[in-house]
């Protein structure tokens, strides 16, 4: 939220939270109604892909969030050294409303302007001229649009509510309040409505602008840097024509700088490029991989876990798991996530934390419970043991699934297997047993463990004997 919230702020279907996609309902029943059912004559495929473009835009998005969070897990190439806050999470959590808001658009505009709707797959010339189009009007009054963004007035009301992330995330590129995404999409919709009102336009020419937008906001925002530096040194104009991660960057962290969309060339001819781009951009590259000083294995259980990671849906990553009846429409992925674990047999990065100057990251075996061996699992978790060892890592802490007596004698095995090992393995057990003795009331003089005791239940006990309490087990053959 901007610091003083001006109109038009909120998105208009903000009241109906999950059931905002309805707001597309009756076009997309219409469109799909006169593909199928009207005679061919009326069949419009241009506004029939309207539907299958917006759910494109999404999975285009969210393959850039995985992306993004996996390589900032991991370190190398990262822009800005800091962790993603909880209030951006929850902020940034509605980056589909732009995605519903333009589709809403996209169908008036095929309903009411002569031209928008019945459009051939391609046309060279329409492509052209919308690509012109965008390299000249757009970027030129993008520029200005932007910076009368960051006067006070604006600022305060609008565009602050965009910069509360300092650590940008690729769908940070879309969240905005609702007032300036009326302007963004009039200022995109420049060579998008020259191609309809020239009859030059083309489903081509529409998904492709688009796409091309969706493509270059994210990754200017994915706080990693991936374009080499050798391609400017091999073509230095290079630099005025396309923006990098890193330069996109420095307007976020300084705000006074870089305010061009994807072509730098007005902050160049303005003299609002900051000094040092060129530096950061170096810099970020050569960033190696982070070394962790603490690595937790973790481990996937049902398929649909796949979403709850940090990698997948923040939304799901934010609550605890459970099934959700539309995660069964997703079973195509689904099934393609089972395949690829199947096949991939080595741990993967999910997510970074840092606790003042400790590095955590958590890795993830890449097998269900339904692909639980005990074979395959012990020699994926002592690889990623011996990984660790090599790189300099001082802990690893193994999750509940990749622990016990019978799997791996809850971590001893990899211990005894390699002696000389560096890094401490640790299973929990500590902390599992500082829990159990915090419950039991003070004054307690007698404890009754019931069952077959395992290595916690021993360390209980042990505990309890020292403190003095009295401690006696029933068996299940007593």
């Amino acid at each position: 939220m901007a610091s003083r919230p001006g109109i038009l702020t909120d998105w208009p279907w903000k009241p109906l939270g999950s059931f905002k996609y309805l707001v597309l309902a009756p076009f997309a029943f219409h469109s799909t109604y006169c593909m199928f059912v009207k005679d061919k004559s009326e069949r419009d495929i241009s506004t029939f892909l309207i539907v299958p473009f917006l759910l494109w835009r999404m999975l285009h998005n969210q393959i850039w969030i995985t992306l993004s969070r996996y390589r900032t897990a991991k370190g190398n190439a990262r822009i800005v050294d800091k962790g993603i806050e909880f209030d951006q999470v929850d902020r940034e959590r509605d980056w589909d409303d732009q995605i519903i808001f333009n589709g809403f658009l996209y169908y008036l505009a095929a309903y009411t302007l002569n031209g928008a709707s019945h459009l051939p797959m391609w046309r060279t010339d329409g492509v052209i001229m919308v690509f012109l189009l965008h390299a000249g009007p757009v970027e030129f009054l993008y520029y200005w649009l932007h910076r009368a963004l960051h006067h006070h007035f604006l600022y305060s009301r609008y565009h602050s509510h965009h910069h509360s992330s300092v650590v940008t995330e690729p769908i940070t590129s879309v969240i905005h309040p609702f007032a300036e995404h009326i302007a963004y999409f009039m200022l995109f919709a420049i060579p998008k409505l020259t191609a309809v009102f020239t009859k030059t336009a083309s489903v081509g020419a529409m998904l492709g602008y688009v796409t091309y937008i969706d493509f270059m906001n994210n990754m200017g925002h994915c706080n990693f840097e991936l374009l080499p530096h050798s391609l400017f040194s091999f073509f230095p104009p290079l630099k005025f024509l396309l923006y990098t991660p890193s330069f996109h960057s420095l307007h976020h962290t300084q705000f006074r700088t870089n305010y061009s969309l994807f072509m730098p060339l007005y902050d160049y001819i303005y003299n609002t490029t900051d000094k040092s781009s060129d530096d950061l951009h170096i810099k970020a590259l050569s960033r190696r991989e982070e070394i962790p000083e603490v690595v937790h294995i973790t481990h996937l259980t049902k398929p649909e876990s796949i979403y709850h990671l940090r990698l997948g849906f923040a939304y799901l990553a934010s609550n605890p798991f459970a099934t959700k009846w539309y995660l069964w429409l997703m079973w195509p992925v689904t099934a393609w996530s089972m395949t690829l674990t199947w096949v991939y047999g080595r741990t993967f990065i999910v997510e970074r934390n840092q606790l003042d100057k400790l590095n955590l990251q958590t890795w993830a075996i890449p097998k269900y419970s339904v692909q639980w061996q005990n074979v395959a699992i012990n020699k994926m978790i002592e690889e990623a043991i011996l990984e660790a060892d090599k790189k300099g890592t001082k802990v690893v802490s193994l999750g509940l699934m990749n622990q016990g007596e019978e799997l791996n004698i809850y971590g001893g095995l990899y211990v005894s297997r390699h002696p000389k090992l560096k890094v401490k393995i640790v299973d929990g057990s500590s902390l599992v047993v500082a829990l159990v003795l915090n419950t039991i009331p003070k004054g307690t003089t007698q404890v009754l463990l019931r069952g077959k005791l395992n290595k916690v239940a021993y360390a209980i006990a042990f505990k309890l004997c020292q403190q003095g309490i009295k401690v006696s087990q029933l068996s299940n053959f007593s």
